[in-house]
């Protein structure tokens, strides 16, 4: 009864149009009610206590590095050095976009910031060239996802602080998944573009490489500083987010001077706006995941699947089918701040490493990024295409199909995630 209760007063508002945000509240209020305990001063405690969090402060760090990012020129160079490197070769535009987008995601760890440039810079490129505009669109949303995957995470950054996990592991298991997926995607796109007739791009002198990698040198820097910085103990991931936002600010003003001062401003109310929006998320998220602690929802829960806790493999099959459904009504951040506090405690219960369960969390939400009718990234690429949601669906498909399958190899093998972080880690 519970979790009817709970369910309903979450997706009943949702589907009247009510804002996540305030349909969070309103079940947390319901289940008060419920159990006869309505109080609004608990309501206000636990919304201004699940903002105040030390580890939340990397989020808007890590927001601002992405905009700086995009808006200073480093993202264009890295653009630009993958082209140098590998855009001659047949497909190469596709592999420039995969790797971009691995050394994006370590630049901003947003899936959504990845998405707006790998778009504005890479789609009009390929489209020229011939390729395709749907399989196009469909591999620069796939390729986008990583974003939440490789470190730094803001999609890590969240679970980690509602469900308890160390978010310097988590990064650090985020490393090989990530690489595995950019593997698949090179290896889909191999596939489906090879019956294409598009025109290559000349191959660059060993000069112009040279100038390339010297132009991104500073961009490319940035993720090392923060995995080694991470790996050592030099600084807290929310300290990298102060890194990455101060860095980007002094090589986007300093070194390649393409963001003038005169912009700052603009950039800062950018960061800000998505900042409060996650934030405001998350703050009300603490109002109903108290009560779900409360009303033993995860208890009621771990009843229903007590028949699956004795396999821990059909127990993660069954959670990563659920949260692809959730995936598909639901963007990132409700969902991981819906059901991490749902799902920690049958994941512990059953003996599930929760590091491990949360890389195979993120990146089942990372996919449901692709996957309408919410998919943000599906409605970014969208608006910077000009394509269809339709006719961006079934360039996504093939994709969609390699992501998936290497979620599902990762559920069969944990060591794919496990032994990495043991190579990574402390």
């Amino acid at each position: 009864m519970t979790v009817s209760i709970f369910l309903g007063a979450l997706l009943g508002p949702m589907a009247l149009g009510v804002p996540i945000a305030f349909a969070l509240i309103i079940s947390g209020v319901a289940l008060m009610m419920y159990l006869d305990m309505f109080d609004a001063q608990i309501v206000a405690q636990n919304v201004l206590n699940g903002a105040d969090s030390f580890p939340l402060m990397a989020v808007p760090f890590f927001l601002l590095a992405g905009e700086v990012m995009n808006t200073g020129g480093l993202s264009r160079r890295i653009v630009d050095l993958a082209m140098a490197m590998v855009g001659h070769v047949r497909g190469g535009l596709g592999f420039v976009a995969i790797f971009a987008a691995c050394v994006l995601s370590s630049l901003s760890g947003s899936a959504v910031a990845d998405a707006a440039a790998l778009g504005a810079l890479l789609f009009p490129m390929m489209k020229k060239s011939g390729h395709d505009p749907a399989r196009t669109g469909g591999l620069l949303a796939s390729a986008s996802i990583i974003g939440p995957i490789i470190p730094p995470s803001i999609g890590f950054i969240l679970f980690g602080v509602v469900g308890g996990v160390s978010i310097t592991k988590l990064f650090l298991a985020g490393i090989f998944p990530g690489l595995m997926i950019a593997a698949a995607l090179c290896v889909t796109w191999l596939i489906v573009a090879r019956k294409e007739q598009f025109a290559l791009p000349a191959k660059q002198s060993g000069a112009v490489r040279l100038k390339a990698l010297i132009d991104s040198i500073w961009a490319l820097m940035l993720p090392v500083i923060i995995i080694v910085g991470l790996k050592f103990g030099v600084f807290t991931p929310t300290e990298a987010g102060v890194v990455a936002a101060v860095y980007s600010l002094f090589v986007s003003m300093v070194i390649y001077r393409e963001l003038p001062p005169a912009r700052l401003f603009h950039v800062f109310v950018a960061a800000a706006k998505i900042t409060s929006v996650v934030m405001f998320l998350v703050a009300c998220a603490a109002v109903s995941a108290w009560l779900i602690t409360v009303a033993d929802v995860p208890g009621e829960l771990a009843a229903l699947v007590e028949p699956l806790m004795d396999n821990q493999t059909l127990l993660l099959l069954a959670i990563m089918v659920l949260i692809v459904v959730v995936g598909t009504a639901m963007d990132m951040t409700p969902t991981i701040l819906i059901m991490t506090p749902v799902l920690m405690p049958i994941i512990k219960q059953a003996g599930i490493d929760p590091v491990y369960f949360g890389v195979l969390f993120i990146i089942n939400n990372a996919i449901g990024l692709i996957t309408p009718p919410v998919g943000t990234v599906l409605n970014v690429i969208c608006g910077v295409s000009k394509l269809s949601m339709e006719e961006l669906m079934k360039g996504v498909m093939p994709f969609l199909i390699a992501e998936l399958i290497v979620l599902f190899l990762l559920i069969l093998f944990p060591q794919l995630v496990t032994v990495p972080v043991s190579w990574f880690g402390h």
